[in-house]
């Protein structure tokens, strides 16, 4: 995560970070998901955004809470809660745009294959009819219109399997 917050902060794509690291976009993509980097990748990682390698590893921040300092000049490199959930959703709702174009242009083609071969009986309207749904299926996880498994259902749910009472 944090190299996903920095490769953002600086408005980079992730082909552009992999092109100025010598790295894989699906490497990028791997470590931005949370596996862990190997030593070259860090180092090539570490170069491009100009840190030390312990800094993008995390390693020195352990070092530093174990010893009780405050890490005040490297904050920059913390990843919050907020900021982890705010990345997720921003990636899933990219990936409904992504959807919704795909199936606006695949739709499109269709209905003038469907009308060059055969005009009398439209039967792409089964296609878009199947699709839509899954689009709108998506649409709604992704928005969450109706929060009935939400954060609070969950929570409830929790507290009433660990027999509290809320």
């Amino acid at each position: 995560m944090i190299v996903r917050k920095l490769r953002l902060q600086r408005g980079w794509s992730q082909d552009q970070l992999a092109t100025l690291t010598g790295l894989s976009v699906r490497t990028i993509q791997r470590i931005e998901q949370g596996q862990q980097p190997g030593l070259e990748s860090l180092k090539a990682l570490a170069s491009v955004f100009e840190l030390d390698v312990a800094q993008l590893d995390g390693s020195e921040q352990q070092e530093r809470e174990m010893r009780g300092n405050e890490m005040t000049d490297r904050s920059v490199l913390q990843v919050s809660m907020e900021e982890q959930a705010a990345m997720r959703y921003v990636e899933r709702l990219k990936g409904f745009y992504y959807h919704a174009v795909s199936y606006f242009l695949v739709m499109c083609g269709l209905f003038v294959i469907n009308y060059l071969s055969n005009p009398e009986y439209i039967w792409v309207w089964w296609s878009a009819l199947g699709w839509g749904l899954g689009l709108a299926s998506h649409g709604i996880s992704v928005y969450q219109p109706f929060k009935l498994f939400g954060p609070e259902w969950e929570r409830c749910q929790i507290e009433k399997r660990l027999g509290r009472k809320l």
